[in-house]
């Protein structure tokens, strides 16, 4: 029997039993899904009585019920737990699924009743606030996915988006796979120099893996970022950035450039074929930037006040770099980390293996829980019966302060072949408030690829790791406290430049010395995590924050560059990519190092034409911060204000105007380069 195409599920909160469900039942369950919401959109286009906001609007924001059940899943496992016949079967599903999509947004009838309940409110408004935004939506959606075009152009257009999908989700495998494919097999002990006894133990773990003596380095994250940070090898240090930075650039099956240039030049043509400039033009206009002169505005902010300071970073790494290799020692990529972190080290007294052994991963998940709990109190409590798609997986059910269930919770903790490299929250199921007033609760997932433990140790943390825990929690309370009728504007579905806004929020607490104190505690020792170690991790807060910033304007000049294009791509992308970031680059330029075609978060990620989103929330986060530090920081009534007027509404309302409610003004820029050291707040 297949699971996916029953009613309900018989798992607590009707979660899904993924152990019982297999890549075949969920391949049956997207065919069936595909029928079902055909049928469904055929009842409400030929619908014989008039169109209203309940019989065309409504109806249509709920079809599609059993193919979304099918395809959240598929998507989400994709990400976290893939493998071959999934990878296979979501090939094959890929353009029927998007051509299904197409029809849906191109049928003249359906649209026809969408415009007409849109034209009808325009004259005479009626509707709620929430299903007002859910008709503009609804309508937006249409004509920016070709209802208005003509017959001939729909077709090109409906090839255009067939063509993005298949290319988007090749261009994710191939990542994940060239990923995989390389290691760096050290036989030597002296190859070990500088490294962390944890890392030791984790590179000869991953050799018995592999069924090899000595140690392996992988290029994912817990094993590549403390190499290139520790190692005193410079040779490897270089053999390992080479590996990482030319990934999906060789000639063989995991080759990205063509897959680059096609997601460019197709988006570019989706854009004109609807009457836009470029791609960015048609992003921004459901952005909080709104136009690319604002993106620009921000940029060129941040490089203005930043950028002269970041050289001055650097330089200060690489006189430390000359003062121990001599004077004709150049800086190379590969040997930033290294050197900066020596530097800190000097300057701070301060280092990520002195803090490991205090951030042991269950007290962080404690430590994290009990954050929210004292701001929102909320209570986490896991729950074994909740099926989880991976051993490592759990389950958490969600109480709210009264005690009722807010959601369920999924934590993915350590890296594995099977799941792609970075950090992100997903939803298995969307909250919404039905046509009964039953309100159906959220079941989140946060999946991260933190340091996993060995034989001798458990998982202990770096400092990063803390605070990509933090970051990924706060898109979990994002989800968790939805409270919208509609999904569609639940959780984080909101504005791309403002869906980090509570994620980077919730960093800011890593820094905080009360937050620290309630979970930090030595592994081995129980040590609270000493008052002089939490004073350094403040005084290094701002250690190469220039430099990190400027990183971060590069990628959003590199974004920018491909999606303000107004002709096609046919520069090279590696030499596109030089250019485009060229004004802000801070190290020597290796040739053949390409990030474009790794690129996930502009290529096959939701970010084209938005990376600029995390510095633009940064602004809002640090501002949203002060209230914090102004009214307490676990002030429960700021978090009350935060959770009601940001968190909860999801995008039921223009974030501006939502910010605007909860802060009673704009952000300014003041308060990220306050806390960043760049200025000084001005005396009273």
């Amino acid at each position: 029997m297949n699971l996916l195409l029953q009613p309900t599920f018989d798992t607590p909160h009707n979660t899904y039993p993924f152990p019982d469900i297999s890549v075949a039942d969920i391949d049956e369950a997207v065919q069936h899904g595909l029928q079902q919401e055909k049928e469904e959109i055929d009842a409400i286009a030929h619908n014989p009585a008039a169109p209203t906001f309940d019989n065309t609007i409504l109806p249509l924001a709920e079809s599609g019920a059993l193919l979304e059940r099918a395809t959240t899943l598929m998507y989400n496992q994709l990400s976290a737990n893939t493998g071959d016949e999934l990878e296979a079967v979501a090939e094959k599903l890929s353009p029927i699924l998007t051509e299904h999509a197409a029809d849906i947004m191109q049928n003249k009838a359906l649209f026809a009743r969408v415009k007409a309940v849109y034209e009808a409110e325009v004259v005479h408004p009626t509707l709620s606030e929430e299903d007002r935004m859910l008709l503009q939506q609804t309508y937006d959606g249409f004509e920016r996915s070709g209802a208005t075009l003509t017959p001939e152009v729909q077709q090109r257009f409906k090839a255009v988006k067939s063509e993005l999908a298949q290319r988007s989700l090749q261009f994710s495998q191939n990542n994940i796979k060239a990923t995989n494919s390389f290691f760096l097999h050290l036989t030597n002990e002296a190859d070990l120099d500088g490294l962390p006894e944890g890392q030791i133990e984790q590179a000869a773990a991953a050799a018995q893996e592999r069924g090899l003596t000595g140690w392996v380095i992988t290029l994912h994250a817990p094993s590549y970022v403390p190499f290139m940070q520790y190692s005193t090898q410079r040779h490897h240090r270089e053999t390992l950035y080479r590996a990482y930075m030319t990934k999906c650039t060789h000639d063989d099956a995991y080759n990205n450039f063509e897959h680059c240039r096609a997601l460019v030049n197709l988006r570019m043509e989706q854009a004109q074929l609807l009457g836009y400039r470029h791609y960015a033009d048609y992003v921004l206009r459901k952005r909080m930037a709104e136009r690319e002169e604002r993106v620009e505005e921000l940029l060129d902010d941040l490089k203005a006040h930043y950028l002269e300071v970041a050289r001055r970073e650097v330089a200060a790494v690489e006189q430390l770099a000359q003062a121990q290799k001599g004077t004709d020692f150049c800086l190379m990529p590969w040997d930033f980390a290294h050197y900066a972190h020596l530097l800190q080290l000097r300057d701070y007294n301060l280092d990520a293996e002195m803090l490991r052994p205090y951030f042991e991963l269950s007290r962080v998940e404690a430590g994290v829980f009990g954050l929210a709990t004292k701001l929102y109190g909320i209570r986490f409590e896991e729950n074994p019966d909740i099926p989880v798609y991976h051993e490592t997986v759990k389950a958490y059910e969600v109480f709210d302060t009264d005690g009722t269930f807010l959601a369920v919770l999924y934590t993915d903790f350590f890296p594995r072949a099977s799941k792609q490299n970075g950090a992100w929250m997903t939803s298995y199921a969307e909250q919404h408030i039905d046509a009964q007033g039953i309100d159906h609760r959220p079941h989140v997932s946060v999946t991260m690829n933190f340091t996993p433990p060995t034989a001798g140790k458990p998982s202990l943390l770096t400092f990063d790791e803390l605070e990509t825990f933090l970051h990924e929690f706060g898109h979990a309370l994002h989800g968790i406290f939805a409270r919208t009728h509609h999904k569609g504007l639940s959780g984080t579905n909101v504005y791309w430049d403002f869906v980090e806004l509570p994620s980077q929020f919730m960093e800011n607490y890593a820094r905080q010395p009360e937050f620290l104190k309630g979970f930090a505690r030595h592994y081995q020792t129980e040590e609270v995590i000493p008052d002089t170690l939490i004073e350094r991790i403040n005084r290094a807060h701002n250690f190469n924050v220039a430099y990190a910033c400027i990183r971060q304007v590069s990628f959003g000049l590199l974004d920018m560059a491909y999606y303000t294009r107004t002709t096609l791509l046919t520069t090279d992308i590696p030499t596109f990519e030089q250019q485009a970031w060229e004004s802000v680059q801070l190290l020597p330029i290796v040739p053949e190092a390409c990030m474009s075609v790794q690129f996930g978060h502009i290529m096959s990620g939701g970010y084209a034409a938005g990376y600029y989103s995390y510095k633009w929330a940064e602004v809002l986060d640090a501002d949203t911060f002060e209230a914090f530090l102004e009214g307490g920081l676990f002030s429960r009534e700021v978090a009350q204000r935060f959770r009601d007027h940001i968190l909860s509404r999801g995008g039921t309302v223009h974030p501006q105007t939502l910010y605007n409610n909860f802060r009673g003004r704009p952000a300014t820029i003041r308060a990220l380069l306050k806390r960043d050291g760049i200025v000084m707040p001005a005396a009273d």
